[in-house]
This record gives structure tokens, C-alpha cells and sequence, in this order.
């Protein structure tokens, strides 16, 4: 049993995001064209038929981001070749991808992070978006 006092989600984003070097639109935009990151977009296909894509990125629902960014595992992507990979994960607002990308660091990918007001972010920085043709 853990005596740890409860913490609303407010505070538990503050803690997990202390120690995420988290990136800008146009940082994560730069990097990736370096190809220095993989973006990751966890949004689910609702938000992704609505807003676009990020040309490029990696789409995983978060319900299965462990499984397919483990270098370890048996489901996982080709893009996952090590854990000292460069993870930068896009949700829809910058919050759900703060919690994943913890998740991640979890698992021994130590450079994982996320974006900082997510694909929302992405787009107002007028980045590129691609349609997906519905």
C-alpha cells in the first residue's frame, strides 16, 4: 500500500512534465525534417479525419503506444530501433501526450517528450498538415 496523498491531474501533469524536455511546434517541425525525432500522433482517428496529419509522423493510437514504440517488442513499429530514440508524441491540446510520453520513458525510451500544445500548436504555427482524403 503506497501513503502517498491523492493528486488531482492538474498536479500530476505539473510533476510528469518537470521532467520532459518538452518541444515547440517549430522545434518538433525542425527535428523531424532533420530527422532527428519521430513524431508519434496518438490522436484518435476522429480528431485525425477532422484536423489532417502531421506529414511524416507516426500514427498510434494511445491505447497502443507501448506496444508499438517498444524496441523490445513483438508488435513493434519498424520506426522503434532503440530505446535512445527520439520520441516527440503529438496528442490533439499537448496534455494526453505529456502522460504517454512518461509512459514511454517507463519503458527505457529516455529521450521521450511531447508537444507542447499538441497538433493544435502544430497547425496554428502554420506547419505542414496534410488531408486524409475523407
Amino acid at each position: 500500500m503506497t501513503t502517498e496523498r491523492p493528486v488531482g491531474i492538474d498536479e500530476l501533469l505539473e510533476r510528469v512534465r518537470a521532467d520532459l524536455d518538452r518541444v515547440g511546434a517549430k522545434a518538433a517541425h525542425d527535428a523531424a525534417r532533420a530527422g532527428d525525432v519521430l513524431l508519434v500522433d496518438i490522436r484518435y482517428a476522429a480528431l485525425r479525419e477532422r484536423d489532417g496529419l502531421i506529414p511524416g509522423a507516426l500514427v498510434v493510437e494511445r491505447n497502443e503506444l507501448e506496444w508499438r514504440l517498444d524496441p523490445r517488442g513483438s508488435h513493434r513499429a519498424p520506426e522503434a530501433t532503440s530505446h535512445d530514440l527520439r520520441v516527440v508524441v503529438v496528442c490533439n491540446e499537448g496534455y494526453a501526450s505529456s502522460l504517454a510520453a512518461v509512459s514511454l520513458r517507463q519503458l527505457g525510451l529516455h529521450r521521450a517528450t511531447d508537444l507542447v500544445g499538441g497538433f493544435q500548436a502544430w497547425r496554428t504555427a502554420g506547419l505542414p498538415v496534410a488531408t486524409t482524403g475523407s
